[in-house]
């Protein structure tokens, strides 16, 4: 039986391997985003306003809400892949809703349906600022689980 073949049960383990990978994620550490919640199925991310993220207009760039949005989905798919692996983006389609400036964005991933060679899940991003909380952008991502290679 290859360590594809089944899935992880341990929660702690779940988290502190999503953890460990997540610090690995050197885009990621450089914009300044933070693992937020790891649970069965659900990654949550936090990414902060400053001017690593922004575009001409001073506003949350599109890349950087694709990449939150992608790495929440990619983390919530690792929470129900076997020890052993990890998973790899196909593809994803994302809709901006909104554009914003300063305040912070969030971005809860989730696992829509998880099979052997490909899981999908879903990302909402979340803007979070000025006491209020708006929707910003949402993602659909298919994902394939692979071997871990470190």
């Amino acid at each position: 039986m290859n360590s594809m073949s089944k899935p992880a049960t341990d929660t702690a383990g779940m988290i502190e391997r999503v953890r460990a990978s997540f610090e690995r994620q050197g885009m990621m550490l450089h914009l300044g985003a933070r693992l937020l919640r790891v649970e069965p199925g659900l990654c949550e991310l936090a990414l902060p306003y400053s001017d690593k993220v922004t575009q001409q207009q001073g506003g949350f760039h599109g890349g950087a809400i694709g990449a939150l949005a992608d790495i929440a989905g990619g983390y919530a798919a690792l929470t129900v892949c076997p020890e052993g692996s990890e998973v790899t983006t196909v593809e994803y389609k994302i809709n901006f809703l909104n554009a914003f400036q300063g305040g912070e964005l969030r971005a809860i991933g989730r696992v829509v349906k998880a099979g052997r060679r490909v899981i999908v899940t879903t990302a909402e991003v979340l803007h979070y600022g000025d006491g209020q909380r708006r929707d910003c952008a949402i993602m659909q991502q298919t994902l394939a689980p692979v071997t871990k290679t470190y």
